[in-house]
């Protein structure tokens, strides 16, 4: 019987900044938001929305990076934070992500924040899967999230999405076969989280096998898991 080996988690974390976001179409929503350092304080809130992969979580994560990185303390909230939601002692950014996923509690919540941060001139910047007005929540909420400045994500282009996947695989000091990125392109969405989650797990199983990565590896890892090939 062949064993596989069980591999330590020492690969590389993910990393989530501007210089690693390929803005593709989103020049102008990435060039706002890395601007909104010298000029928030007062600003309406920021709402950034689209479909799955197109980047808004890794775009506010990025956000949080950078104003961390210059000694701002960043409030984060998303519909896995647990209740309460209290800011934090000197905030200087309010994130909140998935919007269109808050449950009754939450957006109570989220509307509770809205109002301290106003009075604060707080930073604020949002995202969800839907225009604000299409948003499956209470109108004061819904009135929030659209009163600034919004911007629709679009997903990247086919040679965006290979690029994204070729930079994190060299960024995993992994070989990535121009075979094994058209394999996952022809049978999966091009929804960009997606596509890492599944080079995430493609670079553990070639640990535990101790194979390069290949298309009959690829295959095989997905006949583990139970997905039809």
């Amino acid at each position: 019987m062949f064993l596989k080996q069980i591999p330590l988690a020492i690969g590389p974390e993910p990393l989530f900044t501007f210089e690693n976001f390929l803005p593709g179409s989103n020049g102008l929503a990435l060039a706002h938001l890395q601007a909104m350092k010298a000029t928030a304080a007062g600003e309406p809130p920021v709402y950034l929305w689209g479909g799955p992969g197109c980047g808004k979580t890794h775009v506010l994560r990025a956000l949080a990076e950078d104003w961390q990185a210059a000694g701002a303390q960043v409030a984060w909230y998303d519909a896995d934070t647990p209740l309460p939601w209290e800011l934090p002692s000197q905030p200087s950014l309010l994130l909140l992500d998935d919007s269109h996923r808050f449950d009754a509690g939450q957006q109570h919540a989220a509307f509770a924040l809205f109002v301290e941060a106003a009075t604060q001139g707080l930073a604020v910047v949002a995202t969800g899967s839907l225009p604000p007005t299409d948003l499956p929540l209470r109108e004061d909420l819904r009135t929030r999230l659209g009163w600034g400045p919004t911007f629709g994500l679009q997903p990247l282009s086919e040679a965006g999405v290979r690029a994204a996947l070729r930079r994190e695989a060299d960024r995993r000091g992994v070989f990535l076969a121009e075979e094994v990125i058209d394999y996952l392109l022809t049978r999966f969405a091009r929804d960009l989280k997606h596509l890492m989650r599944l080079l995430d797990r493609l670079d553990e199983f070639a640990l535990a096998t101790k194979r390069a990565i290949t298309v009959p590896l690829l295959r095989q890892m997905l006949l583990d898991e139970g997905v039809s090939v």
